[in-house]
């Protein structure tokens, strides 16, 4: 299958390049950065373009069978129009080439709701404090949100939960409302976009995608994520 994936030189757009060459596809990979790139193949095609300039995302859509937006920013105090920029663009090109399938990424911060089980000290302060962090992030996820869900096109986001590097794919958890758990590892969350694009396995529908094993502990990505040690 022909994928076309944004956000291909950031760490989960990496993974899923790769996995998605190893399985067959054929991969336009999308990059602002495209040298050096880490990963080479036949089927493989490295396009330099910013996902915020219409023209050049409508030409990388162009001879595709679906679309991946592995698109991501840190936490900043700035406005964030990455997520929805992107998206809209994304949404314009595909409509014009005639594309139907697209599978993008936001957050689990975008649901305001708490996984089943959570602890206080979670809800009550941990969360607010990386809601709170995050907030411009997650405010541009939801507009996105909106415009791939009234986009008219066969479209799936995946909600991941705290992102951390993984090894190998986990038998982890994947599908409607909230799921227990904090964290996905970037290994899994490449795995279900590539099945996703490819499978359809939940068309017009936001899914969450949860690892169960080997994730880290809450203080490693509090500490990570909320005070930038590590990173």
């Amino acid at each position: 299958m022909k994928l076309v994936v944004f956000g291909a030189n950031g760490p989960t757009g990496r993974l899923t390049t790769e996995m998605a060459l190893a399985r067959g596809h054929a991969v336009t990979a999308v990059t602002r950065r495209p040298e050096p790139f880490p990963i080479s193949g036949t089927n493989l095609r490295v396009v330099r373009a910013d996902a915020m300039d219409a023209a050049a995302v409508d030409a990388a859509v162009a001879g595709q069978q679906a679309v991946i937006s592995s698109l991501g920013i840190g936490y900043t105090k700035e406005t964030v129009r990455l997520y929805s920029q992107s998206a809209a663009n994304i949404i314009a090109a595909m409509k014009d080439h005639g594309l139907r399938r697209f599978v993008g990424v936001t957050s689990t911060g975008t649901t305001g709701e708490h996984a089943p089980g959570e602890t206080f000290t979670y809800k009550r302060i941990v969360a607010p404090i990386l809601l709170k962090l995050g907030r411009t992030v997650y405010e541009d996820m939801e507009r996105m949100e909106k415009l791939v869900s009234s986009s008219g096109l066969d479209w799936t986001v995946i909600r991941p939960a705290g992102l951390f590097d993984g090894r190998e794919v986990t038998d982890y958890q994947a599908g409607l409302g909230r799921i227990p758990g904090r964290f996905t590892s970037r290994t899994d969350l490449a795995d279900l976009l590539i099945r996703e694009a490819t499978e359809n396995l939940h068309l017009d529908q936001f899914i969450e995608v949860v690892t169960t094993t080997g994730a880290p502990t809450l203080r490693q990505t509090f500490i990570r994520e909320a005070l930038h040690i590590g990173k």
